[in-house]
């Protein structure tokens, strides 16, 4: 066999398996979408898999009728926002000194801050230390306890370190300062990686409902995550409630539930194609310099 017709054969498996993956990430998606388009009678019936039937659009009307949705999205977009540029000023605060070799200390730094990836206090010292902090049902409780991750951070020292020294000693002659050297020639060339993590910080926190589930009580600071949750748990009692009997309850129909997924998933979904071009490369930059 010639090295050309095996490399064909191996492009051929490769695009047939990321075909494969590709529609078994997106099945389940689809499915959604058709049920939050479908009748109740259609979705009921079982008719619906991939494309809606009857098509309708009544559960969208309702959902965005509902004003504690239209809230806790809009809570929930400013959580994400704030999160993210404050996660991303604290590891880039971190990431910068520890790049360097010089630091003293900086191996038992690293040390420390590698610890705290497979060790932790649990749940109930995580809860009690928020509590005495006075962080509950605070937008702070959300934001403070995972402000920065000790994998992101370890990637953008890793950026940081394959960037030429010379460029900084160059600066430094110059007569630029450390943050003037961040922020004029670090920061532009880590443009890639950036953006990378900001997108990883902000679905982490778009995504969140555990730690808003454990420290939030009032229903204004809902995010939207934990709505759905919540709404869809809700459902589940009735309809435990409706099967035995206890009282004429209403269960929440499927395409309203199918339609509050879409709603929650869609806004950061939307945020992807704006950082593609920088997805790629700054993971994999990250990831092999240094």
């Amino acid at each position: 066999m010639s090295e050309n017709t095996a490399n064909r054969i191996f492009n051929t498996v490769n695009v047939i398996l990321i075909i494969i993956t590709m529609v078994l990430c997106l099945a389940p998606f689809i499915h959604i979408i058709a049920i939050s388009l479908s009748s109740n009678r259609a979705i009921g019936s079982g008719e619906v898999s991939f494309f809606p039937k009857e098509l309708s659009f009544e559960a969208y009307t309702k959902v965005f009728a509902d004003g504690s949705m239209i809230r806790s999205l809009i809570y929930t977009i400013w959580l994400t926002v704030l999160s993210t540029v404050l996660s991303m000023v604290m590891t880039i605060a971190a990431a910068y000194p520890l790049a360097k070799s010089n630091l003293k200390g900086r191996k038992w730094f690293m040390l420390v801050i590698v610890v705290t990836m497979f060790f932790s206090g649990g749940i109930i010292p995580e809860y009690i230390l928020i509590k005495n902090l006075h962080l509950l049902d605070s937008t702070w409780g959300l934001i403070l306890p995972g402000l920065i991750s000790p994998f992101y951070m370890i990637i953008l020292i890793t950026f940081f370190r394959g960037i030429p020294e010379s460029l900084e000693e160059a600066a430094g002659i110059d007569g630029s300062s450390h943050f003037g050297t961040l922020m004029r020639i670090i920061l532009p060339l880590s443009l890639p990686v950036m953006a990378t993590l900001s997108l990883f910080y902000a679905v982490g926190r778009w995504n969140g409902f555990q730690d808003a589930l454990m420290y939030i009580t009032k229903p204004e600071l809902y995010p939207l995550q934990l709505k759905l949750y919540q709404m869809i748990q809700q459902n589940q009692i009735t309809e435990l409630m409706q099967n035995e009997g206890i009282g004429a309850v209403q269960v929440l129909p499927e395409s309203l539930k199918a339609a509050s997924v879409i709603f929650s998933t869609l806004p950061i979904l939307l945020v992807y194609p704006w950082l593609q071009r920088y997805f790629i490369s700054g993971v994999m930059v990250g990831a092999v310099k240094g």
